[in-house]
């Protein structure tokens, strides 16, 4: 099996999945899945995919992932390997991952700060007197 590339964004993170024919090792940025995301909820989020298509230990993933914080870039990586599995066999996994919205792109950015505020929408404390 060649080598299946995908992209997997989330906020301002974004998640270059290679997934390759192996035994389930997960690299990103040169460590492995449990060295970089600490929590198990984190872990869990990225291995939804593997275990939606029944797949887990049989897929090689190396991703490199950048900006945005730890809930988002692992939201990005799931979405990612979503990709990725259905370039690998869109018949079979496509319409399990699709179900469980997987393959939809979560469009919400940071609305920008306005000037003359001090947020997005945030206005400054109203004075009578």
């Amino acid at each position: 099996m060649k080598v299946v590339n995908a992209l997997g964004r989330r906020k301002s993170a974004v998640a270059r999945v290679y997934l390759v024919a192996g035994k389930g090792n997960i690299t990103i940025n040169g460590r492995t899945l449990e060295d970089y995301f600490k929590e198990d909820a984190l872990r869990y989020i990225v291995n939804q995919p593997f275990a939606v298509t029944a797949t887990e230990g049989q897929f090689d993933v190396k991703v490199n992932l950048d900006g945005g914080g730890i809930k988002g870039q692992a939201e990005a990586l799931r979405l990612g390997i979503s990709r990725a599995l259905c370039e690998v066999d869109k018949e079979a996994y496509r319409s399990t991952l699709k179900a469980e919205g997987f393959l939809t792109r979560d469009a919400r950015e940071v609305e920008r700060k306005k000037p003359g505020r001090p947020g997005a929408r945030r206005r400054f404390q109203f004075s009578k007197r």
